[in-house]
């Protein structure tokens, strides 16, 4: 495979993977939210999810290694596990690994979901607010292609659904009541009904 190829390979990987990262935390909003995506049923946008952020993981590793086999720029095995190590654009690169390693790591451990305490799931998987804005800095500072045009509309564009989703969780985060509060309505609605034979209202997620 020539260096040009792998050149036009590593951007594009990297691009789709920005675009499918993007993806994945809307549709995460949306599971989190209890939402719906228009035609799909809930089970399918959960489904979806997953999917699509698996999907990521291949071709983040795609983009991995196209970037280590290039002959154009220094960048070694290393330094793609080791967060700025590397000698071409160590922030740059060191970035892009740090946002690897975390999707790596929301990836094995949403595999692993049935095995590991909620609290563990739910902690790693929030990491996608983190690692998101880390791999957009990255691709803005270690790649080449970025001036304007449709690219720089896609960037853009994902950024622009990113924040909305991030600002979508933290508003259903303050919305929801404490899970204390939700069981004591839960049992005053049940206390109710048993009582007076009508059901009570209880706190909903937002």
């Amino acid at each position: 495979m020539t260096g040009e190829v792998l050149w036009y390979l590593n951007r594009a990987t990297g691009i789709v993977t920005l675009v499918l990262m993007t993806v994945t935390v809307v549709l995460g909003t949306v599971v989190r939210r209890h939402g719906r995506v228009p035609g799909l049923p809930r089970f399918a946008v959960t489904g979806l999810h997953r999917n699509v952020g698996l999907l990521t993981a291949l071709l983040l590793v795609t983009h991995v290694l196209t970037a280590v086999v290039d002959s154009y720029v220094d960048i070694g095995t290393a330094d793609v596990l080791v967060p700025f190590t590397a000698g071409y654009r160590p922030l740059a690169i060191g970035l892009g690994t740090l946002a690897a390693d975390l999707l790596l790591l929301v990836v094995v451990t949403s595999l692993l979901r049935e095995r590991l305490p909620q609290r563990v799931w739910k902690a790693v998987h929030l990491t996608t607010y983190v690692l998101w804005p880390l791999a957009f800095v990255h691709g803005l500072t270690a790649g080449t292609d970025l001036g304007g045009g449709w690219l720089l509309a896609v960037v853009l564009a994902c950024a622009v659904a990113t924040t909305w989703a991030s600002a979508a969780a933290l508003r259903a985060r303050r919305t929801t009541p404490p899970p204390f509060e939700r069981a004591a309505a839960a049992l005053a609605s049940t206390s109710a009904a048993l009582s007076t034979g009508r059901p009570v209202g209880v706190f909903r997620n937002g």
